[in-house]
């Protein structure tokens, strides 16, 4: 029952560890007699507030992957994490629309839109969502696509945990086995001139550069990193090209001459490497994230983050990302959904630990870090992306006619608001 994230804390009045669908009903249904609000976890990366009393649904333990090469699908449940999707399909040359770390759950992070390695050539995780199974308010089991039910498929692909729990989804899958990708590392000395350079680079690239970032680090001295890179301020350029080598190439070249390099890990990969891309931590920490959409990237932007978070600045936040978004995902699906964000040019994210005497001062530090980038802010946030937020964030995220057809959707299959934690839709308080 232990979550990713460490820093609240997790104490259900009622913990069900599910193996199947009758498992989630039979929760549901308990709850709904008790009057109890319902968490669901699958792996904790997403853990916003503290869980108190109401009911836990672990679905750890729901963990099958089926592969479907000729129709390029994947059905998943519950538990699955991205790392099983991607060994299964790649045999077949084709790979999920995952997230930048392999262990985070599939369902939970595409239910919330889903931005990852292959989202500026295909979409968001929830434009490929075909089908999924969910267990509603009442504890009736849900058969949801765009022919059963639209507005209830509309909104799950979107709209996170509001309606109730997926027990199983089914997912395209893309022609992808290889791409070129990898990390180029900069001192931190040469930040400024890095986040100048992204931001002037990055503005027009083609969607073959799947997806592409840069983010300020303060690494800590653990032996497992390059020595290079210990206990180092550096900048990190995140990326990926689909189309081999020589495109790839060509490129990133703009921004490989930008200052001396301390690593450079960008090769062709097969497609089970893609964490080696951003190299999110894999061990279980204690943190504080929040981020926002961005109109553009301006020098004045990143001037604003790191007059905050660069050089000469002792602060407790190990990460500062900007990603670039665009692409295949400011697009609209093929079937229409909730997704937000589709207006972002890029994705600010950033995290602090939530350890000793920075918790203290790590969430006020977060909103200022967002506050910085006020004056280049998009309509619209990711939702994945928000952090732990208030109510009035969370409604923000929609225009009032796409809010009102999200309330409309909810208050049919989950009458008695069980169901969206922190992230509750209508909550008010």
């Amino acid at each position: 029952m232990n979550p990713y994230n460490l820093a609240f804390p997790v104490n259900p009045a009622t913990h069900v560890s599910a193996g199947g669908v009758e498992d989630i009903v039979a929760a549901v249904q308990q709850a709904r007699r008790q009057g109890r609000r319902v968490s669901v976890m699958a792996t904790g990366h997403g853990l916003n507030a503290p869980i108190e009393d109401g009911v836990l649904i672990t679905t750890e333990r729901m963990r099958e992957v089926t592969i479907d090469p000729a129709a390029r699908t994947a059905t998943l449940a519950a538990g699955v994490r991205w790392a099983q999707v991607i060994e299964a399909a790649a045999p077949y040359g084709l790979a999920p629309v995952n997230g930048s770390s392999a262990r985070v759950g599939a369902v939970g992070y595409t239910l919330g839109g889903g931005s990852g390695p292959l989202s500026r050539a295909y979409g968001f995780a929830a434009d490929h969502v075909r089908r999924v199974r969910l267990v509603d308010g009442t504890g009736q089991v849900r058969e949801v696509d765009a022919d059963s039910d639209p507005e209830l498929f509309w909104a799950v692909r979107g709209g996170k945990g509001n309606f109730g729990v997926v027990t199983e989804m089914e997912i395209g899958l893309m022609p992808v086995a290889t791409l070129y990708g990898g990390s180029v590392y900069y001192p931190g000395e040469a930040a400024r001139d890095v986040l100048h350079a992204f931001g002037e680079w990055s503005a027009d690239l083609p969607d073959r550069v799947a997806t592409t970032s840069v983010a300020v680090l303060r690494l800590p001295p653990l032996p497992e990193l390059p020595e290079v890179l210990r206990g180092q301020l550096v900048v990190q350029l995140r990326y990926a090209h689909l189309d081999g080598v020589e495109a790839g190439e060509k490129v990133l070249a703009g921004m490989r001459s930008v200052a001396g390099p301390l690593l450079d890990t960008v090769q062709e990969l097969p497609y089970t490497s893609v964490d080696s891309i951003h190299q999110d931590p894999p061990e279980p920490m204690p943190f504080w994230d929040g981020g926002a959409g961005l109109a553009g990237f301006p020098a004045e932007a990143a001037d604003a983050l790191l007059d905050l978070v660069g050089p000469g600045q002792d602060v407790p936040i190990p990460l500062v990302e900007v990603r670039l978004q665009g692409g295949a995902m400011a697009r609209p699906p093929v079937v229409p959904n909730a997704v937000t964000g589709r207006d972002a040019a890029y994705a600010l994210s950033a995290v602090g630990l939530m350890a000793g005497d920075a918790a203290r001062v790590v969430p006020a530090l977060i909103a200022e870090i967002v506050a910085a980038v006020g004056p280049w802010r998009s309509a619209s946030d990711l939702f994945n992306m928000i952090g732990p937020v208030g109510p009035e964030r969370v409604a923000a995220l929609w225009t009032e006619a796409d809010r009102a057809r999200l309330l409309a959707v909810k208050q049919r299959v989950d009458p008695a608001g069980m169901f969206g934690g922190a992230h509750t839709i209508g909550r008010t308080s």
